[in-house]
């Protein structure tokens, strides 16, 4: 079977070390979301300022939470995915608990208080949000 993920690299003197950030494509965002019970998306674009100064807080904050998948959707490359979620402007954040989209904002975070978005994030109850998107589904149905 194939691998799900391509997890970005950089080399270092002991050969390839993973980093904690994963690059998402159209064939394995869907899968990827399935598979992982936590996963934040930041959507951007090689030529987006903010999305690089942001960048070196994401991998840093990433590498404090081996519970949260990162990942990184380059929308000039997957422009099907930043249609599909209708993202308008980069950076934009994206987070996924097992399966529900909890929170999506555009804007680099600083990082203290991309830390306290996790950590409220993680203290979600899922059962409730769970019941909650069943009870909005049904209402709308």
């Amino acid at each position: 079977m194939a691998e799900i993920l391509v997890v970005s690299g950089f080399i270092s003197s002991n050969g390839v070390e993973p980093m904690a950030v994963a690059e998402l494509s159209k064939d394995n965002f869907e899968q990827t979301i399935k598979d992982k019970d936590f996963v934040i998306v930041d959507f951007w674009a090689p030529w987006c300022a903010p999305c690089r100064s942001f960048a070196p807080v994401y991998d840093k904050v990433s590498e404090d939470h081996d519970d949260i998948l990162f990942a990184k959707v380059n929308t000039e490359e997957e422009q099907e995915i930043a249609a599909h979620f209708r993202i308008r402007s980069i950076p934009t954040l994206m987070i996924f608990r097992e399966q529900v989209i909890v929170f999506a904002q555009p804007g680099a975070l600083p990082e203290a208080a991309f830390r306290q978005l996790l950590e409220q994030a993680k203290e979600l109850d899922m059962a409730e949000v769970h019941r909650q998107v069943e009870a909005h589904g049904q209402a709308t149905a």
